[in-house]
């Protein structure tokens, strides 16, 4: 019962202050608190403490998550060294902190830079280590000059925001066989710039645990996040074993279940890039069902993102289709699945066929376009669109920096390709596969080239069968059954 007591009051507080701070004091700190149900889950991940407890809480806002964790592991000899770099939250911190002092906690709270004291502490021989770390660290991205980004290097890190940042110097800090526990956007699962980071964990650590929340703006619903988020536990130099992967719809963990899954689906062998897979869905398409089975170059298919980067071009925009343009196409070009254009709207409709933006622009054809970035409301996380020249008569289409574009050879495919593939990446089953597959909320061209593909034969075959609404999701998902059960898994 103490430890629900004070958990509440903490969260109490949480939302107290939270409130009390600016919209744009929480951007420009990035970093939203945590609250106390995920706070006392995150604690749960932890293992018994064999030896004395040296905690390590950087960005500890108002103290959820130390006070969790000392609230499990009361009677354990314990101390905790807090970042905080905000008066009013490092205030509260200090309150939070006092009242577990009577029971000999020895805490210390630093208002500084936790990225420049750490650098400082693991460049200083016999700097302090830890035992434990328990992080919700700040989500903001770091600029490639800056001082941050400098310091990061000094010690071997190289990160393009500051949660990998805090994750990658909170392993440096870890005595062997610590243990960190962390609530982190999953967006480093995969993607170019996090590999060097992703790197580093693996090299460094085993991952033992990663929970997902199947809502991804429900685990900081508070304060509006949509970013989607994670909790990992990693132990420093442990052995790789099997990973628990657990999910929860929300931050109440009502729903929750989990499994235990053999490394090498977390990591495929062979994989240069080391993204990070997280397949707890049940219909989460591994790569083993029958649809699954070709690349896109084995295909002749290749994707991109929009060529056309509006403010670049501004000069040859233009507000309505005109002599001489070309229609421009933005997402919001499409309502209902279906293309309207021209649509009023402050963006441009057209292009002007000039030398100059001639080059961004594509030639009339079938193409297949998916939006970059999907919003809260919508269902599935890809979302295709069919450019049909029928209904766009143009002979060049300008394509926005927003979308997605599949083409052959930057010139378009034939209508049944272009009907099939829309079809295949509007399916439940790719849905499935691509949250399992990539770490963003957004879709990005890398990572529609490196998923796979059904063969050029049953693309055709959807594409013959392609009669129905985009939105119609029952209607898209049977005749993905129906072709799978003619092309099973091999």
């Amino acid at each position: 019962m103490g430890e629900i007591a004070i958990q509440g009051s903490i969260d109490a507080v949480r939302l107290d202050v939270g409130s009390s701070l600016e919209a744009n004091r929480k951007s420009e700190l990035g970093q939203f608190m945590t609250p106390a149900a995920i706070a006392t889950f995150m604690t749960s991940l932890f293992s018994a403490p064999t030896k004395t407890i040296h905690l390590l809480d950087a960005g500890a806002g108002v103290g959820s998550l130390t006070s969790a964790f000392l609230d499990r592991f009361q009677g354990s000899t314990a101390s905790v060294e807090a970042w905080e770099i905000d008066p009013l939250l490092k205030m509260v911190l200090a309150d939070t902190l006092a009242s577990y002092a009577r029971a000999g906690l020895a805490s210390s709270i630093h208002n500084s830079d936790f990225i420049e004291d750490a650098v400082w502490n693991i460049s200083m021989e016999g700097g302090q280590r830890f035992t434990h770390a328990i992080l919700n660290p700040p989500y903001r991205k770091i600029k490639s000059d800056s001082k941050h980004r400098y310091l990061l290097r000094d010690v071997g890190i190289e990160t393009v925001n500051l949660y990998t940042a805090f994750l990658a110097l909170a392993i440096l800090l870890m005595e062997e066989e610590g243990e960190i526990v962390a609530i982190v956007p999953r967006s480093f699962c995969n993607g170019t710039y996090y590999r060097p980071f992703r790197e580093q964990l693996l090299q460094s650590c085993a991952i033992e645990h990663i929970h997902v929340f199947e809502a991804r703006n429900k685990a900081f619903s508070d304060d509006d996040v949509l970013q989607e988020n994670i909790i990992v536990k990693l132990k420093k130099a442990g052995a790789q074993g099997a990973v628990t992967v657990s999910e929860s719809h929300d931050a109440t963990f009502s729903d929750y279940h989990e499994r235990a899954l053999p490394f090498g689906q977390i990591i495929k062998d062979g994989d240069a890039e080391r993204f990070i897979h997280i397949p707890v869905l049940a219909n989460a398409g591994d790569g083993t069902h029958g649809l699954f089975s070709h690349s896109l170059k084995e295909l002749g298919i290749e994707v991109c993102t929009g060529p056309v980067v509006d403010f670049r071009l501004r000069e040859h925009c233009r507000a309505e289709p005109e002599s001489g343009t070309v229609p421009l196409i933005y997402a919001h070009h499409f309502s209902d699945g279906k293309l309207v254009y021209p649509k009023t709207h402050k963006k441009p409709n057209a292009i002007l066929l000039a030398e100059e933006a001639r080059k961004w622009l594509m030639p009339k054809g079938f193409y297949v376009l998916t939006k970059r970035f999907s919003s809260k409301e919508e269902r599935r996380r890809v979302v295709a669109y069919v450019i049909d020249p029928n209904e766009l008569p143009a002979p060049f289409y300008g394509f926005e920096n927003h979308l997605n574009v599949f083409h052959i050879a930057k010139h378009g495919m034939d209508k049944e390709t272009a009907l099939g593939l829309a079809l295949f990446l509007n399916s439940t089953v790719v849905d499935s596969h691509f949250r399992v597959f990539s770490g963003h909320t957004q879709v990005n061209a890398t990572d529609l080239r490196q998923m796979r593909y059904p063969s050029h034969e049953q693309l055709l075959e959807l594409g013959r069968l392609s009669t129905v609404e985009v939105n119609d999701q029952a209607a898209i998902d049977q005749l993905i059954k129906e072709v799978e059960t003619r092309w099973p898994s091999k």
